[in-house]
């Protein structure tokens, strides 16, 4: 069963590398400042970093802090990360952003109380608020940093830079300009983000259950990250920024790194939160900088669909999961007891 933890573990952090393409560097590919093989290439190795080196705390939180007393056993940990990359891979080939962090924390809970084992109810009620409030604070750092880039001269003509660019209408020579290393450089900063804040999700549970310290499982969760990157990453790199909101060079720029900022916060205290809702919480805000309507709300409320879905079936079905194991084969089965 070992085993079988540490394959799931890596299809887990397989399947999140593809999903979160769109919000690390969907921006800087879709305004042009980066092409589609390069952004991946820039986006694998800094996710295996961020993976590796910075994930530390957040792999302790999942490991060892979401379910009280003894925890989960290996099965019930399988049950958690089955459901989990399931649910995910699912989200991928409809190509609908979500939590994969909520869905994770869910499934836990769900298997956690069909076992009859104690959920850690203050840190979930702590992640709830962290969820509920990042995408705020982003927006309102989404919308402070795009009014403040516009103030600076070398950066307001790149605002002209807008759906002509993203389509390919526009040669590819008048899509440079000052920002355009800027956006590569926060795009990167997110990949280093993103390796950090979700690694957990697949591999808390190798550290939980002391298969593995937090570097060995960083590494291995970081590699599963990046394989997901390059090999499946391209349907949703472009889907968060393109599809969601129009957005030019400085409300791209302002809202990946208010992302990244937002989430790193998060990760420094053990935390972790939605890159996906960060993302379009600063989009949003940065829209609102340009008084324009510049969100895609079809987009949106699939995206807040998808938001919903995620947790409440991980939930449903990591309980339901759970409770026909312990009907046929004890809560022992289930549980570290």
């Amino acid at each position: 069963m070992t085993a079988l933890l540490v394959v799931l573990a890596v299809g887990f952090a397989y399947s999140m590398g593809a999903h979160y393409t769109g919000a690390c560097m969907g921006m800087p590919h879709a305004l042009r400042a980066i092409s589609a093989r390069n952004a991946l290439l820039v986006m694998a190795p800094l996710t295996l970093a961020g993976a590796a080196l910075a994930s530390h705390a957040v792999e302790r939180t999942v490991g060892h802090d979401l379910l009280t007393g003894p925890g989960l056993s290996v099965s019930g940990l399988v049950i958690v990360l089955g459901v989990a990359f399931g649910l995910t891979s699912l989200f991928n080939l409809v190509r609908v952003p979500t939590s994969t962090i909520q869905i994770l924390v869910f499934a836990v809970v769900g298997v956690g109380l069909a076992a009859g084992a104690g959920v850690h109810w203050a840190i979930i009620g702590t992640l709830a608020v962290i969820w509920v409030t990042a995408p705020v604070v982003a927006g309102l750092l989404g919308y402070a940093l795009t009014r403040t880039l516009d103030l600076v001269p070398a950066t307001r003509g790149q605002a002209q830079v807008t759906g002509d660019a993203v389509a390919g209408k526009a040669d590819i020579r008048t899509a440079g300009g000052p920002l355009a290393a800027g956006l590569i450089v926060v795009g990167a900063l997110a990949s280093f983000t993103m390796g950090s804040n979700d690694v957990a999700n697949a591999t808390g549970s190798l550290v939980g259950t002391g298969t593995f310290s937090p570097l060995t499982a960083g590494l291995i969760g970081g590699a599963g990250l990046a394989a997901g990157v390059l090999t499946w990453g391209r349907p949703l790199l472009r889907k968060v920024a393109f599809d969601i909101v129009t957005v030019d060079r400085p409300m791209a720029t302002a809202a990946q790194l208010v992302q990244a900022g937002v989430v790193l916060a998060a990760v420094a205290f053990g935390f972790f939160t939605s890159m996906n809702q960060a993302l379009i919480g600063a989009m949003t805000g940065a829209a609102a900088a340009r008084g324009r309507r510049t969100v895609h709300a079809s987009a949106l409320y699939g995206v807040l669909r998808g938001w919903l879905i995620g947790p409440g079936a991980a939930i449903a079905l990591g309980f339901g999961i759970g409770w026909l194991v312990v009907v046929t084969a004890g809560s022992g089965a289930l549980t570290g007891a």
